[in-house]
């Protein structure tokens, strides 16, 4: 059977670490298996928030690689602030958190570098590849975003070669993400930011979102929108019982926690628990696996659960694995409000493949939630549920103690990376 080509235009590819960087690492991998050759246009010199060398081995072998080079300002950016390192992960100071510097920056960012600071990679982009699709016969394109200036290069290349067919996919929503309220956007920017948005929805053959929510929402813009969630790859086989995996009842967090994600409610039940529960406070762990804002942090060591506290940094993709694994809860957190609950964070199908509890925030009939529902894989919770959460936390608790393994887990299949890929196939 001959492949067709596609075209994956990504700011993210290993070395990259962190969420955005698993999705097409993972659908190239599976992609020949149904008929499509994948190759990658990536920049050659990026500025990643995080990198990951593990995840080099991770590359599909003999996949075909096209890079070329970017400028970026976020040099420029930190030697203003070095907070401003936070912006390449879409994370901000906020509230009364904010400094003026920050408050600068961020108003610089929103405005001056619309849609994002990776905007000066588009022209010389649009003119290398439309010379590269015609050499090697590609018909079929996809872009990745964030950063949504990826999109930019799709509507150029489409606009210059109608025939050419166009996936955008959107991993985060562009003017819908939570933090966008945040940018200090003047009407002018705002306008801008939107027309974009939807000139791309209007001209993409296809528009991919990650979430059920995202997707209709994609479709009342104007966009011919199709869901494909993330997922998971099979977890490696373990012989550790559920009830043996940690000698202490751990809360654990993998990934990265930023202010506008803070479960403070969850903060301040754990304190009851500890003051209210000797036993609990004997065996509870809880366990940061990844980036923590330092403000979060700084409230938690200046409580009582510091001497719970157990903090590892970030690690490679393979080790994060071994520490949900591990786990004997999983925590998820979301943006508090109503126009995030289309957001499903990646790594609750990770989560959802260790068949251990998964204890989540964020606004009420979300997408995690139904998912949640779904799959009999935990509990969610908004952010004014103190009682009930105390209760569930507590239950939780004793079955760890008793050594009752948690339920399994259902109709997770849907969710597998092949099974996925599959889907993405029949929609290319």
């Amino acid at each position: 059977m001959t492949s067709k080509k596609v075209l994956i235009i990504t700011y993210y590819w290993p070395p990259a670490g962190g969420p955005g960087v698993q999705r097409w690492l993972k659908f190239s991998r599976y992609l020949p298996e149904f008929g499509w050759e994948p190759i990658i246009y990536t920049p050659e010199n990026p500025s990643y928030p995080i990198v990951d060398e593990t995840l080099l081995a991770e590359i599909p072998k003999g996949i075909k690689m096209v890079k070329t080079k970017i400028w970026e300002p976020y040099q420029l950016a930190e030697k203003l602030n070095r907070n401003n390192k936070k912006f390449k992960a879409g994370q901000f100071d906020v509230g009364k958190n904010q400094s003026w510097k920050s408050r600068l920056s961020i108003w610089i960012r929103g405005n001056f570098f619309i849609p994002d600071a990776r905007k000066y990679w588009v022209k010389p982009s649009v003119k290398f590849l439309k010379k590269y699709l015609q050499e090697n016969k590609i018909e079929t394109i996809v872009t990745t975003g964030p950063p949504h200036s990826l999109h930019l290069i799709g509507r150029e290349l489409k606009k210059q070669n109608p025939a050419l067919k166009w996936l955008a996919d959107f991993r985060d929503p562009w003017t819908e993400i939570s933090y966008y309220k945040h940018l200090k956007l003047t009407k002018k920017s705002d306008r801008k930011h939107h027309q974009l948005e939807e000139d791309v929805f209007r001209n993409a053959d296809i528009t991919l979102a990650t979430s059920y929510t995202d997707a209709e929402n994609f479709k009342k813009k104007g966009a011919c929108a199709i869901c494909i969630t993330n997922g998971f790859d099979a977890m490696p086989k373990t012989d550790i019982e559920h009830s043996k995996r940690s000698e202490k009842f751990t809360l654990s967090y993998v990934g990265v926690l930023e202010q506008l994600r803070n479960p403070e409610i969850l903060w301040e039940v754990l304190v009851e628990l500890l003051h209210e529960n000797e036993d609990f406070r004997k065996n509870f762990k809880l366990k940061f696996v990844g980036k923590v804002d330092d403000r979060i942090l700084n409230t938690i060591e200046k409580s009582s659960l510091a001497e719970s506290l157990d903090i590892t940094g970030y690690l490679p993709h393979d080790q994060s694995l071994e520490e949900m694994q591990k786990a004997s809860l999983l925590l998820l957190t979301n943006f508090p409000n109503e126009v995030s609950k289309g957001i499903i964070p990646g790594k609750i199908f990770e989560y959802l493949s260790t068949g251990n509890p998964i204890l989540s925030f964020g606004p009420k009939n979300s997408d995690v939630e139904k998912i949640l529902e779904k799959t009999h894989a935990g509990k969610h919770f908004g952010y004014s549920d103190s009682s009930a959460l105390k209760t569930w936390i507590l239950q939780q608790y004793e079955n760890w103690k008793k050594g009752i393994p948690p339920k399994e887990n259902l109709n997770i299949e849907a969710f597998s990376r092949k099974n996925l890929t599959e889907k993405l196939s029949e929609i290319l």
